[in-house]
């Protein structure tokens, strides 16, 4: 019996069928994540990383020995010839955003290879959005190649990509799609395609949700740049805001100099006593992401037990850490939200009610009860109010206490008579 939480006996053994079905899948992310962590460590070992990388710096930020490390220490875990991380970065859309506006110049073309990307990011592309300062506002050319059966088609790709692109886009994560993440793999093919048609393109993948979640990530397989948010996998748990971007050289020069000043980039930014939680955080992360990962595969296996549609499957290879459930009309996402935050350790208290979220097309109901306000490496669940009914779930600081947070929701829809699956 659990302890401490009145949960159905029902629900429980549900729970203990769940872990039966995933328990291979579990075996697996712990290989990941001991490889992830051995890399990570000889990083910090390489770069003798100790107290004096940890100290404050004010004003100008000139000869920060700590932050200039930790860019070089990021590099050589990301595979990458050079890395941007800072905590002044306000979140992965405002990272996406600067790395986008550091490379391209009027003129160029940007081709979004994995379909439409992400929300928040159609008004820094122009999509949509008038005279806020977009790409399209400064002259840069958008296009986009749809999915194909909800992949990367790349005979399209190919037909897409000419001398005329100056970036490929690529969105590793599904954002409020269904599709299936991309896996490395899958970047490995697009990365072939583009370069093949022309080497000159520049490969730029959305990170987000994506670190650690295999052993290698995008810059080792030929992307050029890669960026993401210090508040998803990447920063642990520990880093309170933030993101990085990592890839050429070159270009991440570029991305410095959009994010301070030409001329002066890397070379300035005080670091204001942040150190020492962004070096925790890439520290912490492949152990964070990969019991955020066990919490996904046990979630998706739970409520297949319920009789609801989970993607990606329980035993499906991941590309990122975020879980889909069709829970099929608007009282059960609401009703699952609810009992997500009730096993919440900050504001359980709150009941998520469908609110206009900025950003957002349509109403969003969210469960988000975080020692960092909105990260999404802490367990959270989110919904738009709209069809067909998904709720995405992502993170798990630890394992355990996802776990009740998934068998608290089930007993909320059980206790509104909303439970697929009447047990």
């Amino acid at each position: 019996m659990i302890p401490f939480f009145d949960i159905d006996e029902r629900i429980e053994k549900m729970s203990q069928k769940a872990m039966a079905l995933c328990s291979k899948q579990l075996e697996e992310v712990e290989d990941i994540t001991e490889y992830n962590q051995l890399k990570v460590q000889k990083a910090f070992i390489d770069f003798g990383i100790s107290e004096t990388h940890f100290v404050s710096s004010t004003g100008y930020g000139y000869g920060d020995r700590g932050r200039d490390t930790l860019d070089k220490v990021w590099a050589q875990v990301f595979g990458a010839e050079d890395a941007l991380v800072r905590h002044n970065f306000t979140c992965g859309t405002h990272t996406l955003a600067t790395a986008l506006f550091g490379v391209l110049r009027p003129g160029d073309r940007m081709v979004s290879v994995t379909g439409t990307p992400y929300d928040t990011i159609h008004n820094v592309i122009g999509i949509s959005g008038e005279n806020m300062g977009s790409l399209k506002d400064f002259g840069v050319k958008y296009d986009e190649v749809p999915l194909k059966n909800d992949r990367p088609d790349l005979d399209a790709i190919g037909n897409a990509i000419d001398d005329t692109v100056t970036m490929a886009y690529i969105q590793r994560s599904r954002g409020y799609e269904l599709r299936p993440s991309l896996t490395v793999e899958d970047i490995e093919k697009i990365v072939n395609v583009v370069k093949a048609k022309n080497p000159n393109t520049i490969v730029m993948v959305d990170n987000c949700y994506g670190e650690f979640v295999q052993k290698n990530e995008p810059t080792q397989v030929g992307a050029d740049l890669i960026a993401g948010s210090l508040i998803k996998n990447a920063g642990g748990g520990i880093a309170t805001t933030g993101g990085y971007i990592a890839g050429r050289h070159d270009l991440v020069e570029k991305c410095a100099y959009r994010l301070t000043t030409p001329g002066l980039g890397k070379e300035v930014g005080a670091t204001l006593g942040m150190n020492r939680e962004l070096y925790m955080g890439l520290y912490f992360a492949p152990h964070v992401v990969g019991e955020a990962l066990k919490s996904a595969i046990y979630i998706s296996a739970l409520y297949s037990c319920f009789g609801y549609d989970t993607t990606p499957a329980y035993d499906a290879k991941r590309g990122d850490i975020v879980q889909s459930l069709g829970l099929e009309n608007e009282e059960s996402l609401v009703a699952f939200c609810q009992g997500v935050q009730s096993g919440s350790p900050i504001d359980s208290y709150l009941l998520p009610e469908p609110w206009d979220m900025p950003g957002y097309d349509s109403k969003v109901v969210m469960a988000a009860g975080a020692f960092t306000l909105g990260s999404s490496i802490e367990l959270s669940a989110d919904a738009p109010i709209r069809e067909p009914y998904y709720a995405w779930i992502q993170g798990g600081l630890n394992f355990h206490g996802a776990k009740i947070c998934a068998l608290l929701a089930a007993q909320s829809m059980l206790d509104k008579g909303l439970l697929k699956n009447e047990l």
